[in-house]
């Protein structure tokens, strides 16, 4: 018989027969395989020192790797020496589901961006009349999407339960959440909250007044907002970020060449107290995820190539207050925050260059905390 455990009393008298009789403290600290054939074998086990140890060893694990609150939640990385004031807040949710008639990318299972590893070295893809088709409804859709998102900003509101929006507005429209398992992401978009620059997982920590917290849904487009009020240096940061963007974005056109996009943003950034992330880049956007071009957000880059007439890419610099550019993983793998604990604001547009300048596919309405008179 299959998943059988022996008695577990080492002076079983009837030879450690396959057991059922579960050793009820046991069961509720989690410990699995301790079993008996019966009181007896139980009662005697229980009076020795030795079987109440493994008791007070998981406790001890549960209060210290990881903590656990009251409402069930934890920190999983109790360890780790963060950066600044944002922690993981789990369980994770499972996996949403995906209906069947779906259409999926071949990562959707595994994990792993076949497709676009087969592409890694080619030159950027100049779509057809269709695909540009293709690229502008993508593109009217996530930000569908993200607009229908950022409502759920506000104080108490957990980045998991704007997970669940994104992935139900994104299934209603037909569309798969591309995010979703792509290199083992476990959720629909990224929730980036104070000094996460990107990649941050969204999970079970409510929004706080004061917090700014960046949306990222791939299609591909990101906004960073305040949460209820925010300070003068966070509402400066974010101005900044996007200012950074909008100077860019009216370089881009035919023959402008990728590199120059840095030279715009990090004069930007430096004036106004902050810096660009090195680390991170735009990239191209069309049936892959992440193609051909790369562009950094930061002067003096070595990017090669121009702009032509049917490339879709994105542009999309993280700038972070104070000068430092560098970032800091979680052991999730995913989440990057600023080393110093500062706090990082992104913006996000997906473009297509046109034969006579560009065209912003993820274009939504101006904000009013955007404007001021950020040099």
């Amino acid at each position: 018989m299959p998943n059988l455990v022996t008695c577990q009393s080492s002076q079983c008298l009837n030879g450690n027969p396959p057991s059922r009789l579960e050793c009820p403290t046991c069961n509720k600290l989690g410990i699995q395989g301790s079993l008996f054939c019966g009181q007896e074998c139980f009662k005697a086990a229980y009076s020795k020192k030795s079987h109440k140890i493994i008791h007070d060893l998981a406790r001890e694990s549960l209060l210290d790797d990881p903590p656990i609150n009251k409402d069930g939640t934890y920190n999983p990385f109790p360890g780790f020496n963060f950066t600044g004031n944002v922690r993981p807040v789990y369980p994770l949710s499972p996996r949403r589901h995906v209906p069947p008639e779906i259409p999926r990318p071949d990562y959707a299972e595994d994990g792993i961006p076949t497709s676009e590893m087969l592409r890694l070295g080619q030159p950027p893809r100049i779509l057809n009349k269709e695909e540009q088709e293709k690229m502008r409804v993508v593109g009217r859709l996530t930000r569908e999407v993200l607009d229908i998102a950022a409502e759920y900003v506000k104080p108490g509101v957990t980045t998991d339960f704007i997970d669940s929006i994104v992935h139900e507005e994104a299934i209603k429209r037909g569309a798969y959440p591309s995010s979703l398992n792509y290199r083992d992401f476990p959720k629909s978009f990224c929730t980036s909250v104070n000094e996460v620059v990107c990649h941050g997982i969204p999970d079970q920590r409510k929004l706080r007044e004061g917090d700014i917290v960046n949306l990222g849904f791939h299609g591909d487009l990101n906004e960073t907002y305040p949460v209820g009020t925010i300070s003068e240096e966070n509402a400066i940061l974010i101005r900044t970020s996007r200012k950074c963007l909008d100077e860019a974005i009216k370089i881009c056109k035919p023959g402008a060449l990728f590199r120059d996009i840095g030279k715009v943003i990090e004069p930007i950034a430096v004036a106004n107290g902050c810096c660009a992330v090195r680390t991170y880049t735009g990239h191209g956007i069309n049936q892959l995820y992440h193609p051909a071009p790369i562009i950094p957000h930061y002067a003096r880059n070595k990017a090669v190539g121009t702009m032509k007439a049917g490339m879709a890419f994105t542009i999309e610099p993280m700038i972070n207050l104070g000068k430092r550019a560098q970032e800091e993983h979680w052991p999730d793998n995913w989440t990057a925050t600023t080393m110093d604990g500062k706090n990082s604001a992104q913006f996000e547009e997906t473009l297509l260059i046109t034969e006579t300048g560009v065209e912003v596919l993820t274009a939504g309405k101006v904000k009013s905390y955007w404007s001021n008179d950020t040099p």
